[in-house]
């Protein structure tokens, strides 16, 4: 049987950011690996000062633009089939909760919730995948597009063997920080271990060796250049706009949120 894999993801480079690793290495191991974005990240600062003028406040241009970026990214990590939830621009970015953003008529996180699980569900029902993968309750880092495509793939994957929530593990992030600090070269603040989100290691329930798709994932990354910039001088790690160092462990982790557990401890297919 055919391995396939949903990944739901809120905008444009968290796809590679979270699970740029195992899009990468099920694709290599010729899984059929789909994603949906919900929006076109149109809200997302700019690293880049040439393409500042992109900005939600300026042109508005971003979320076209992002869509470019996601495209290369998808190319890189091998990805078989992209959509973007409803169709490209039906959904926006909602920015984070008490921005204008927020109060968009087509904001995702404001947007109708029976609306946006029917159409993932339609997918869903299309696309047939054993594994379905999207963020936790807190939407990794609480941003309420992240949210709500939480809330909308628990809804409309009750009928998919597993279900998984990406997290970021303490303890990886605790050594990646460290490695960083140890370094010394990294041109970004590396922020204090207690600063970036993360999840007790005795909550992850699968981890995923993807140190063979590493360069793959990087050059995901690398596509999405108006949101983050990478640097693999010595140590390899990401920074978003705010400047922050994150380190790229060679695992990414999961909590498995629905479905037998019994042979998923390494492998997001495994005893499937």
């Amino acid at each position: 049987m055919k391995r396939k894999l949903l990944l739901v993801h809120a905008h444009p480079d968290d796809e590679s950011i979270t699970t740029g690793g195992a899009m990468a290495r099920y694709a290599a191991e010729g899984a059929e690996v789909s994603l949906v974005t919900c929006t076109l990240g149109e809200e997302g600062e700019i690293v880049p000062p040439r393409l500042a003028r992109l900005a939600a406040d300026q042109a508005d241009q971003l979320g076209g633009y992002r869509s470019g970026e996601l495209a290369a990214a998808c190319a890189a990590l091998g990805v078989t089939r992209h959509e973007y939830l409803g169709g490209i621009g039906r959904w926006r970015d909602s920015g984070m909760a008490g921005t204008a953003a927020a109060e968009h008529p087509r904001a995702f996180a404001g947007g109708p919730a029976e609306e946006q699980t029917a159409q993932l569900r339609a997918l869903i029902e299309e696309l047939e995948p054993q594994v379905v993968v999207t963020y936790d309750s807190f939407g990794g880092y609480g941003h309420p597009d992240h949210i709500r495509a939480h809330e909308i793939t628990m809804a409309a994957a009750v009928d998919v063997p597993r279900v998984f929530h990406v997290v970021q593990s303490e303890a990886a992030l605790v050594v990646g920080l460290a490695e960083l600090r140890a370094d010394g070269t990294s041109p970004f603040r590396v922020p204090a271990d207690d600063e970036l989100p993360s999840v007790p290691d005795e909550k992850i329930t699968t981890v995923l060796d993807i140190s063979e798709h590493l360069p793959a994932k990087l050059a995901a990354l690398r596509a999405h250049e108006t949101q983050l910039t990478v640097d693999d001088r010595a140590v390899v790690h990401f920074a978003l706009t705010n400047g922050i160092a994150q380190p790229l462990p060679r695992h990414e982790h999961f909590v498995l949120a629905r479905g037998d557990a019994d042979g998923a401890g390494t492998d997001l297919f495994g005893g499937l």
